[in-house]
């Protein structure tokens, strides 16, 4: 996957979003501290945010393009979005959930809920309400559904901020299972440094709505258990 942002600014009341940027990979991490810009940056490529300028393109997708007036309805860009409190349907059971939204897929497709709820490990779930469910149980539901939806592109901000550091550890494996068993691209926002290197092939570093870096998540991060940026990262 290539993400491609051209000359793209957002203005939200004093914060403004002033970007260019070129980033490849199958996982793509968007890193950065609070109000850096990271959640505008996804919502403007998934449609729900319009951008003042710029244009915005996945490969040779073009999302975007102010100068023309183009912009592609959200419906139509082919985006999986898991949004920080995963917007499940309380009142729904996990299989109505997951089934909320699917698609038809090719005979012989591995996107089908029986081998997706096996990858994550949600088959005993599915007849359960989403009340019932534990909070890395809601998690997983939550990926499950957005596979279902055949996305081009799957859109995850900040998937696990509401877990436990012990609870992200158990999680992540499933995330790594979801690249590795349905290629899926994607777009990962985090201000984990462990998420960002277990998971992401690039990371983008945004600050106060800039860019700062496009690098391997190896050379933006100490090789040490602190995980601490390399010195200069956010000299910038």
């Amino acid at each position: 996957m290539k993400l491609s942002v051209k000359r793209l600014l957002l203005r939200q009341g004093s914060f403004e979003l002033k970007i260019d940027l070129e980033a490849t990979g199958q996982v793509i991490g968007i890193f950065g501290p609070s109000g850096a810009g990271k959640t505008s940056l996804i919502e403007i490529v998934a449609g729900l945010r319009l951008p003042s300028s710029g244009q915005v393109a996945v490969d040779d997708l073009v999302l975007t393009n102010r100068e023309t007036g183009f912009s592609l309805p959200p419906e139509h860009r082919g985006v999986g979005y898991i949004p920080q409190d995963l917007a499940l349907f309380p009142h729904l059971s996990v299989r109505k959930n997951l089934v909320y939204g699917q698609k038809q897929h090719a005979p012989g497709s591995s996107i089908n809920l029986a081998h997706v709820a096996e990858v994550l490990e949600i088959e005993t779930l599915l007849d359960q309400a989403i009340t019932e469910l534990s909070g890395g149980q809601k998690q997983r539901v939550a990926f499950a559904r957005a596979i279902l939806s055949s996305p081009r592109l799957l859109l995850m901000d900040e998937p696990l901020a509401s877990l436990d550091h012990d609870l992200k550890l158990k999680i992540i494996p499933y995330l790594q299972r979801i690249r590795d068993e349905f290629k899926i691209p994607m777009l990962y926002v985090s201000h984990s440094p462990e998420e960002v290197v277990s998971l992401c092939d690039q990371v983008v570093v945004l600050r106060e709505g800039s860019c700062l870096s496009i690098r391997s998540p190896y050379d933006i991060f100490e090789a040490s258990s602190s995980m601490t940026l390399k010195p200069g990262i956010f000299s910038a």
